[in-house]
């Protein structure tokens, strides 16, 4: 198993790096996010499929067509200067939020369509409010949260888009491999028995701690090589809490979807990926650190 997780984790951090390094040097495209667009959208597809699955375990029967619009919608309309970027033009400032409105009234109008759905399909009373509840859970949870990935490419400019996209994929995985290290040397302690045996306190420390070094790492020689000349070290507190947080937001990633797996009795939310179950077991930590990510770069902690 562990050399299947290896061969696995490989594979998909070759095809991520140099996916990222094509968009980053604006190979073929010059548009920061071209190359990584369609990786996101498929990601967003693949996930859905497999939430879907997992709810559908308990006879429920969200709406799967609405659900797998809605997340390729939202991260489309957050991606959406990416778009306008390949057809040579700029996205224009049209309302306070700027480019933040656009996924927030997709995320808006994709809820609209979920009542409407049901109201379509309502035929006896019993169901229709628990599956509208699931198929807004299923676009909030995949379509809303990864959106944030687009945002982070977005930010700035293409450097510094990718130094706040990569630094959050890369704290999150290290604090997750810090952490299985750790808790598979010396874990003693369950962090949480019943929803995931294999967690320990020890492990989640290590994680931390893994996630804090990482973080300073990567500001201190990272950032440069990717920013060059006109980086601007961030101060020690915003670089040591930025790790905490991402390594915190991740773990509850990843027991968020324990609960799921849990409360629907599955191993893995799918198969197709030898060792590491499926799309979802990967990307379930770097979906809820996504937002506290773009929270630190938004409000300034990092940049010029």
């Amino acid at each position: 198993m562990l050399r299947w997780r290896l061969i696995s984790a490989g594979a998909i951090l070759t095809v991520l790096l140099a996916l990222m390094w094509i968009d980053y040097k604006g190979l073929v495209f010059d548009t920061p996010g071209a190359w990584l667009l369609p990786l996101m959208l498929l990601i967003s597809a693949l996930a859905t499929g497999e939430v879907l699955s997992l709810l559908g375990r308990n006879d429920h029967q969200p709406l799967s067509g609405i659900v797998y619009f809605g997340n390729l919608l939202i991260p489309a309309a957050a991606a959406w200067p990416i778009v306008l970027g390949l057809v040579g033009r700029q996205w224009p400032a049209i309302d306070s939020l700027g480019m933040y409105g656009l996924p927030l009234a997709a995320t808006a109008a994709c809820v609209v369509l979920v009542l409407l759905g049901e109201m379509a399909r309502f035929q006896q009373p019993g169901s229709a409010i628990a599956s509208a509840s699931l198929s807004m859970f299923a676009i909030t949870y995949i379509g809303l949260l990864i959106s944030f990935w687009a945002l982070l490419r977005l930010h700035r400019d293409n450097a510094w888009g990718m130094t706040a996209l990569f630094s959050l994929l890369l704290i999150v995985k290290m604090a997750d491999a810090g952490a299985f290290t750790v808790g598979k040397l010396i874990g003693r302690h369950k962090l949480t028995p019943v929803l995931s045996p294999g967690k320990t306190w020890e492990g989640t420390l290590g994680g931390i701690a893994t996630a804090c070094v990482t973080s300073w790492l990567f500001f201190r020689y990272g950032g440069p090589a990717i920013v060059g000349t006109s980086y601007v070290p961030p101060p020690l507190w915003a670089v040591l809490a930025y790790g905490l947080l991402l390594a915190l937001a991740g773990m509850i990633g990843d027991l968020a979807e324990s609960l799921l797996k849990r409360d629907t009795q599955r191993k893995d939310s799918s198969t197709w990926l030898p060792g590491l179950g499926g799309v979802l077991d990967i990307i379930d930590a770097p979906l809820v650190a996504g937002p506290v990510a773009w929270l630190f770069w938004t409000l300034g902690f990092f940049g010029p």
